[in-house]
C-alpha cells in the first residue's frame, strides 16, 4: 500500500483550538494521513497555530495544491513541504 515515498508537511494558520485529530481530519480528504501533529506551547498550554502532517508524497502533493492559502474558520492556511529543522544557535 505504501506508494512513492513519504512527505512531512507544515502547516501553518490552524485555528488554536485545533487539535492532532482535528489536523489529521482536514488531510484525510486527499489520502492517508500517517501522523497529525499540533504543535502546544508549553509555556501557555495553547496551540502555536502550526503543525506538522504526514502522508505519501502524491497525496501531500494534492493537499498542498487544494489547501495552502485557503481560509479556514478565518485564519489563510499556509501549507508547504517542511523544511528541515534549523538548529538555533542560543548563544
Amino acid at each position: 500500500m505504501m506508494k512513492g515515498y513519504m512527505k512531512k508537511l507544515f502547516v501553518g494558520g490552524i485555528p488554536f483550538k485545533y487539535g492532532d485529530q482535528d489536523l489529521a481530519a482536514l488531510f484525510t480528504p486527499f489520502g492517508q494521513v500517517i501522523s497529525a501533529k499540533v504543535i502546544i506551547d508549553r509555556a501557555m498550554n495553547r496551540s502555536k497555530g502550526f503543525g506538522f502532517v504526514e502522508m505519501n508524497a502524491a497525496d501531500a502533493d494534492k493537499a498542498i495544491a487544494t489547501l495552502d492559502g485557503s481560509d479556514l474558520e478565518g485564519r489563510s492556511l499556509v501549507v508547504n513541504e517542511a523544511r528541515p529543522m534549523v538548529p538555533r544557535d542560543n548563544r
